[in-house]
């Protein structure tokens, strides 16, 4: 199915995408509307490494459904991109999970520091802020996300912050861990504990958010947060 995706292609019976939004390793995001409800929605077709394993591929698929449906739990936090809805998709011989999210009307803050440089301090507390707001939230109903970095962090046309990708980071950090068998998530805003193996909780990612204010600040350089140990960033 992957290879005949295009607008007009119905998922799950009720999704019509319209546009690609964009595309990452792991899956392209599209804007489509739902008929039912009458509004626009993002969804996001979960792909991982084609060099995986049948028996990893099928496992970490699951898990991308699963943790999006525990992420849904999130739902109606106004710093958390909200998902809808899961629809399993057939594809061959695995199920790959489509999730359908709040289409937010805006740019990733990864863009918006390759665009514009660092963030003046007010805006950059905004951020900080509302990121607080939303791990505290999501660690309360028991939800790590293991992936906070600027290009999950949307800036919305209104000057909202909303954390995305909840749940779905978690499948898309271990197909990584299984490609390479290094570490689980991105290196450059990962908490140490992360570089040895642990599965880490809430405070890494509190750990990453740090990493990631030091970045949009401009105290840490894109290039060094991409390749360096997150235990030596803070360090230095």
């Amino acid at each position: 199915m992957a290879a005949e995706t295009r607008p007009g292609t119905v998922i799950g019976g009720r999704y019509t995408l319209t546009r690609p939004l964009g595309a990452g390793g792991f899956g392209q995001v599209w804007l489509a509307h739902d008929p039912v409800l009458g509004v626009d929605v993002a969804v996001k077709q979960v792909r991982l490494d084609g060099a995986l394993p049948d028996e990893a591929r099928t496992e970490l698929l699951a898990r991308a459904a699963r943790e999006a449906r525990h992420a849904a739990r999130l739902r109606d936090h106004p710093h958390i991109v909200t998902v809808y809805d899961v629809v399993e998709v057939d594809e061959g011989p695995w199920r790959v999970p489509w999730i359908v999210m709040q289409w937010v009307d805006g740019h990733s803050l990864a863009e918006e520091l390759k665009r514009e440089g660092p963030l003046a301090p007010e805006r950059a507390t905004q951020v900080a802020e509302a990121l607080l707001g939303a791990l505290d939230a999501a660690h309360r109903a028991g939800v790590v996300h293991r992936d906070v970095k600027p290009a999950n962090v949307l800036l919305a046309a209104d000057g909202s912050v909303l954390l995305a990708d909840f749940g779905i980071a978690v499948a898309q950090a271990e197909s990584r861990l299984t490609r390479t068998s290094l570490v689980v998530g991105s290196p450059g805003y990962m908490a140490p504990e992360r570089w040895q193996g642990a599965a880490g909780d809430g405070r890494a990612d509190l750990f990453s958010l740090g990493v990631m204010l030091y970045e949009a600040l401009g105290v840490l350089s894109t290039e060094v947060g991409d390749r360096v140990h997150g235990g030596v960033i803070l360090n230095e």
